[in-house]
């Protein structure tokens, strides 16, 4: 198995481990009322699942940042360079550095090291510091607004689909878990965009949060409801780990490259 090769096997075990992530954060807020969000995820199946588990964990979720990212830079899933596209490419570059995030604090947490607080917060009180740090931060809710109505286009039209196998994709089961997740995660990235301008305008970082501030914020039963999407998308996530159709990132090629630049130089 070649480099490339390797790197769609371990891609497909991202995919799973996002799946787990967004399960475990859905069943904490339908079970128990705990908000959480990727990162407390990860926290939360380390204490069980101990070093093996976040090592799969790491290496899943990094293969799967390096795919997002050469998605959005070498364009392998064919977005093509039309708005449409450029938009999509744009959404897997930013994708692909929240995951490698993720991957860097799993591999964090197996040296012992404690997680910092909600990413949403911290960034927001960072940019508050600086001069005109509110319009910065109203950027960063502009951003959101963006990409909570892309995943609510998605979920409309079901173009995720046209990823998958197509005897998979026909099953109703699956169509519907990937429109009421994605639908889902348009709902959390567009109250997350409310909470980041008001803390904007404001200047009030706390107001700010990610996921789990979220689902926190949301009054019953508009949590249960959101949690339960959360949970309709894990579980497209691991029909996507087994039957997404994924092309290899050229690896192979970029080593030769490389080995060839040094050795002529």
């Amino acid at each position: 198995m070649n480099a490339s090769s390797r790197l769609t096997a371990l891609t497909r075990i991202g995919f799973a481990t996002r799946g787990l992530l967004y399960i475990v954060i859905a069943l904490l807020i339908l079970r128990t009322g705990r908000a959480e969000d990727p990162s407390g995820a990860i926290e939360y199946l380390g204490r069980g699942g101990g070093q093996f588990l976040l090592g799969v964990m790491a290496a899943g979720l990094t293969a799967y940042g390096i795919w997002r990212l050469a998605d959005a830079t070498l364009d392998i899933e064919r977005h093509g360079s039309e708005r449409k596209g450029m938009m999509e490419r744009a959404g897997a570059g930013f994708s692909g550095a929240i995951h490698l995030l993720l991957a860097w604090q799993s591999i964090q947490l197996m040296r012992g090291a404690a997680l910092s607080g909600d990413g949403t917060r911290e960034g927001a009180r960072t940019a508050l510091q600086l001069p005109g740090g509110w319009a910065l931060v109203l950027a960063g809710a502009a951003v959101l607004i963006v990409l909570g109505a892309v995943q609510l286009a998605k979920a409309a039209k079901g173009s995720f689909l046209r990823y998958l196998d197509p005897s998979v994709a026909k099953q109703p089961w699956v169509q519907w878990s990937g429109r009421f997740g994605y639908a889902a995660r348009g709902v959390v990235f567009l109250v997350s965009s409310y909470l980041l301008a008001r803390a904007g305008i404001e200047e009030q970082a706390s107001e700010a949060g990610g996921m789990a501030r979220v689902l926190s914020w949301l009054t019953d039963p508009f949590d249960v409801i959101v949690g339960a999407g959360l949970l309709a998308f894990g579980l497209f996530s691991f029909v996507e780990s087994r039957y997404r159709r994924l092309h290899n990132v050229p690896v192979d090629g970029a080593i030769r490259h490389a080995t060839n630049w040094r050795q002529g130089s």
